[in-house]
């Protein structure tokens, strides 16, 4: 699950579906980042942030964000302090395959798919009546799901089979312990 850190929705993610993980999506994150961040600095902070998600496996994500927090922490303690406390909530994609990190790290899809019905019911303004809303929502939705079947798949069968064999192998590995080593559900 990717989402902001509104902690009622973590709080629900972890309630209804258990040994879930949760990431917490970069975009928003980088905006938050950037409130504790003097303007002058912004361009520098995100181009060390975009560094992290450039790595090519999980260890050397880990040690360049590591790095990001010594470059930060003498220059920018509060955006250093940031960026520690969501470690876990942003890093959480590295724990599953590189082919599907793209997808996981962020909830941009969401919001695109948002902002597409917000401008359709922007057009009509005040709705007649509940019905009518949902139709159109519905038919935009709709619209959307033809649009995701007729092109390729957002991330690959492949590619899901592999990250549950891995969640799925880790799982039973702790199943002693009652343990699952999937990233924690903070916010």
């Amino acid at each position: 699950m990717t989402s902001d850190a509104h902690a009622g929705l973590v709080a629900a993610v972890g309630a209804t579906l258990p040994g879930a993980a949760w990431q917490r999506c970069r975009t928003h994150d980088a905006a938050n980042l950037m409130s504790a961040t003097p303007k002058s600095a912004w361009g520098w902070v995100k181009a060390l942030l975009h560094s992290v998600y450039d790595q090519p496996d999980a260890a050397a994500v880990h040690a360049q964000f590591d790095r990001v927090l010594d470059a930060l922490g003498d220059k920018l303690p509060a955006v250093a302090a940031h960026l520690d406390a969501a470690r876990a909530d942003i890093l959480a994609f590295a724990a599953f395959p590189k082919a599907i990190w793209r997808q996981i790290w962020s909830n941009n899809p969401n919001e695109r798919l948002n902002r597409e019905i917000r401008r359709r019911t922007d057009v009509v303004g005040i709705f007649p009546n509940r019905q009518s809303l949902i139709r159109l929502v519905g038919a935009v939705l709709a619209e959307q799901h033809d649009e995701w079947t007729k092109m390729r798949r957002y991330i690959g069968l492949d590619v899901l089979a592999r990250s549950r064999a891995a969640t799925t192998t880790a799982t039973d590995d702790t199943a002693n312990n009652g343990e699952v080593p999937l990233p924690a559900l903070t916010a």
